[in-house]
C-alpha cells in the first residue's frame, strides 16, 4: 500500500516546527496592553482576523505561549509580533534551526507541494540574501526575551522578515538594545512595582521587492511599547520608525517618536490604523537616550 504524506507532515520533516496555534488573539491576550490587540479596520478587529489572508498566531513553545503574531500569508512575512518585556535576556544568543508553522499550510495529499504560506530555508539561500543585501531579522528580538526558551521561540519564520544587513546590525540593533535600558528603568508592573513590565509591538510594512520571488522585503520597520511609568503614576508610550534600507555609515540613529505619529505613518504607508494600544496609551515617556555605537 502506498503511503501518501500530507504537506503538513512533509513540512514537519523538512524543518523544525514551533507548535503554535492559529487561533484568535483571545487565547494569548496577555501579550497585549489591557488584553486587547490592535484595531486595524478590515484586517484585525476584536482580536480576530477579518481577512483570511491574515492569520492570528499564538506562538507556543515547550507547551507555553510566548508571544502573538499577526501574519500575512500573501507576503509571507509577519505584520507584527506582540510580547511582554520583563527583563533582558542575559544568556547567549541561541544557535538552532529556524522553525516553521505547519498550521499555516493547507492539507494536501501530494508530496513535494511547496510551502504556500510562509518562508522557508530555501528562500533565504545565500545567493538570494547577497543579491538583496538582506538577512533574517527578528520582530520579537531574542535579546528582549525573558528566558532561554522564550528566546528560542523567536526563531520561527513567522517572526522574521528580510532585513537589510547593515540596518539589522546597525541602527535597528542599537535601538533594540537601548530600549532594554529605557523599559528596564522606567516601566513597571502596576500590580507589583518591583517588577518590570512593558507591552511591546514590533512590525513591518511590506515593500515592492521580493526575496526568491516569494518573500516580501519590507519597506519600513517599526516598534512601540506601552507601560506604566511609576514616577508619574501614568501609562506611557514610545515608538520608533525606520526605513529598511542599507546604511552607508555606522552611526545612524533611530529617534523616538510619539505613538500618534507612528499611527499616522502606518496609515500613510500601509492602511488606516485605528489604534495600536487600547485608549492609545497616549502620554509619551519623553526620554531621550542617545543610541550609542558599540
Amino acid at each position: 500500500m502506498m503511503f501518501i504524506m500530507s504537506a503538513s507532515v512533509l513540512l514537519l520533516l523538512a524543518f523544525p516546527s514551533v507548535i503554535s496555534e492559529v487561533v484568535d488573539f483571545s487565547e494569548c491576550s496577555e501579550f497585549f496592553y489591557k488584553g486587547q490587540s490592535p484595531v486595524i479596520p478590515g484586517i484585525l478587529e476584536n482580536s480576530r482576523s477579518q481577512d483570511n489572508r491574515y492569520k492570528t498566531i499564538c506562538q507556543k513553545y515547550t507547551n507555553k505561549y510566548r508571544f502573538g503574531t499577526l501574519y500575512d500569508t500573501t507576503n509571507r512575512i509577519p505584520v507584527f509580533s506582540a510580547y511582554k518585556f520583563t527583563s533582558e535576556n542575559t544568556t547567549k544568543r541561541p544557535h538552532l534551526k529556524w522553525m516553521g508553522e505547519p498550521q499555516l499550510e493547507p492539507p494536501s495529499d501530494e508530496m513535494g507541494v511547496p510551502y504556500e504560506n510562509q518562508a522557508t530555508d530555501d528562500d533565504y539561500v545565500q545567493t538570494e540574501m547577497q543579491k538583496h543585501t538582506v538577512n533574517r531579522g527578528h520582530l520579537f528580538p531574542c535579546c528582549h526575551a525573558v528566558d532561554p526558551d522564550t528566546a528560542r521561540s523567536t526563531f520561527t519564520y513567522t517572526n522574521i522578515v528580510p532585513q537589510k544587513i547593515s540596518f539589522n546590525s546597525g541602527s535597528w540593533n542599537r535601538m533594540e538594545r537601548e530600549t532594554i535600558k529605557v523599559m528596564s528603568e522606567h516601566c513597571r508592573d502596576k500590580m507589583d512595582q518591583n517588577n518590570v513590565l512593558a507591552h511591546v509591538l514590533t512590525g513591518a510594512v511590506h515593500g515592492i521587492n521580493k526575496l526568491n520571488e516569494r518573500v516580501n522585503i519590507p519597506s519600513f520597520m517599526w516598534m512601540t511599547f506601552c507601560c506604566y511609568k511609576s514616577s508619574t503614576s501614568s501609562w506611557s508610550s514610545q515608538a520608533y520608525w525606520a526605513p529598511n534600507q542599507d546604511e552607508k555609515i555606522n552611526n545612524v540613529t533611530i529617534a523616538e517618536i510619539r505613538l500618534e505619529r507612528l499611527q499616522e505613518l502606518l496609515s500613510t504607508e500601509w492602511v488606516n490604523i485605528t489604534q495600536l494600544f487600547t485608549n492609545n496609551c497616549t502620554e509619551n515617556l519623553n526620554i531621550s537616550i542617545p543610541l550609542k555605537v558599540d
